[in-house]
């Protein structure tokens, strides 16, 4: 996608507060996410996940924010999920993107936006996830610490991160 596409998609989305209506679409788009990324998970651990982020983890979090795509050529209000963001305070528990969208922009507009509600960030990602790692630098986060486990428990190491907004 050229910068003026990327520039036009980013104009048509639009960001809004999810509702539990969004819930079972936002979970779906999880799953594809977490297929594309996750290569660690085995297919039954995404499987027992996604019933958890479903019944759990989307109902548990504070807020949920969800970025919308009109399809293209329709003039219409449909709309579909291009991403989402979950937040506890300013703790971010939750940010994946549909796979068609990756790398066009949608992860980093929903940082933006809780950025602006918040002066300072913090999120764990997944040590296996050398994609969000990347993707999580570039948007000036930094590691501040490590656990050998998830937060269930599991043996997928987490790397905490850290962002600070601007100092002067």
């Amino acid at each position: 996608m050229s910068g003026a596409d990327e520039k036009a998609l980013l104009q048509a989305l639009r960001i809004r507060q999810a509702t539990a209506c969004d819930h079972a679409a936002l979970a779906d788009l999880w799953r594809r996410s977490v297929e594309a990324t996750h290569y660690f998970l085995s297919s039954g651990e995404v499987e027992r996940l996604f019933h958890d982020v479903h019944n759990t983890y989307l109902p548990g979090v504070e807020i949920l924010w969800v970025a919308e795509l009109a399809p293209c050529g329709q003039t219409a209000p449909a709309q579909h999920a291009a991403g989402f963001i979950g937040c506890n305070g300013a703790q971010v528990e939750m940010l994946f993107v549909e796979p068609r969208c990756f790398r066009h922009g949608v992860g980093r507009a929903l940082l933006e936006h809780v950025r602006a509600l918040h002066p300072r960030l913090t999120l764990d990602v997944n040590e296996q996830n050398p994609q969000a790692l990347t993707f999580y630098e570039r948007q000036d986060f930094k590691v501040v610490g490590r656990s050998a486990l998830d937060g269930q428990g599991n043996p997928y190491p987490l790397l905490h991160m850290e962002w600070q907004g601007e100092t002067a």
